[in-house]
């Protein structure tokens, strides 16, 4: 069965921006295509990138705009990318170290993307792809983000200024005009068997400016799932506080059948809605073990708009009331699950 391809939120919401800025409803827009309406507060969880992928197409045309996706790359920096990239980045000395950081993180912000390195010449290029999508239409809006994270990197080294020779797009895909004078000294390519800059090799020794001194453990990485019912479970939870989507639709998105579905959730001994009891238990504990919020305002979070049958469910999942929980902090999830499987 083919996955879910997912995205970080944080990388939708340059999208939004833009939509925001010339008065589109974006929040329509967005639940038009299964979307979460407001990736701004979930930047670190998770949403499905082919019907992004549409919804960028589409708004484009329908708004007017042109080169949508690199309207909304021109928002995106380096802050956007996850928390354990950007530490590890800080314990690379090097540019060339860096970027081999960026290869072994990415998959944090898109779980089927891959970025690798090539050398050719003088240059080594910084190729990306997102694999089961080659041939699909429209995915310039994609690749323009999988282009300018290592430009923002290289950036970072090189000066604000710095931009490569080349601008590769797996995409059949020329930029408009107005997008290209913005790259006055760059050449852009189409159709390529990836996505990809050009980075001279002579930049690769360049020192990390704020690289951590002293000896320190840079994190270690974690690959997000990529079978359909991790995705499910990573996914979910930007949905949660506004309308989830239902078995149909997250079948759509896996490019399979509901009964398909059904039986890989079976095998995993689950059922849809008991995997979103999972992942509404899971983010409600986190609210409390993290946060001071009400637990009226967790259940709201959490996709409840009835606190007692929040606190039912939550019972059901813990053997103990949100309350208590809360009560408890040195009680871990896992302890929980346990003792309610007993």
């Amino acid at each position: 069965m083919k996955s879910i391809v997912l995205a970080r939120c944080a990388l939708l919401v340059p999208f939004v921006d833009v939509l925001d800025d010339i008065g589109a409803p974006a929040e329509r827009m967005l639940a038009r295509f299964g979307l979460p309406a407001h990736p701004e507060q979930s930047s670190n969880d998770y949403f499905p990138l082919l019907p992004a992928v549409q919804f960028a197409a589409t708004v484009q045309a329908s708004q007017g705009l042109t080169d949508f996706g690199f309207r909304a790359v021109q928002r995106l920096q380096l802050c956007h990318l996850s928390e354990q990239f950007q530490v590890a980045a800080r314990h690379a000395p090097t540019l060339l170290a860096v970027l081999e950081e960026l290869c072994r993180f990415v998959q944090l912000e898109d779980n089927f993307v891959r970025i690798w390195l090539e050398r050719h010449a003088d240059d080594v290029r910084v190729c990306s792809a997102i694999a089961g999508t080659s041939g699909m239409p429209h995915l310039e809006h994609s690749q323009w983000v999988q282009n300018v994270m290592p430009i923002y990197v290289v950036r970072h080294f090189a000066g604000p200024d710095w931009a490569p020779a080349t601008i590769a797009f797996e995409a059949i895909y020329t930029p408009d005009v107005e997008t290209q004078a913005c790259w006055p000294r760059t050449r852009f390519r189409s159709g390529q068997k990836s996505s990809w800059i050009d980075v001279p090799v002579s930049l690769l020794s360049l020192r990390n400016p704020n690289a951590v001194k002293g000896s320190g453990t840079a994190p270690v990485f974690q690959p997000i799932g990529t079978d359909v019912v991790s995705a499910i479970k990573l996914m979910l939870p930007s949905y949660l506080g506004e309308r989830m989507p239902d078995i149909a639709e997250l079948a759509e998105m896996a490019r399979t059948s509901v009964r398909s579905l059904q039986r890989e959730l079976a095998e995993a001994g689950l059922t849809y809605l008991r995997l979103l009891d999972h992942v509404r238990f899971e983010r409600a504990a986190e609210l409390m073990r993290k946060t001071d919020a009400k637990i009226i305002d967790v259940a709201l979070a959490t996709g409840y708009t009835d606190p007692a049958h929040f606190t039912r469910a939550f019972r059901r999942m813990a053997g103990i009331t949100p309350r208590e929980f809360r009560d408890r902090p040195e009680m871990s999830r896992s302890n929980d699950m346990a003792n309610n499987e007993r």
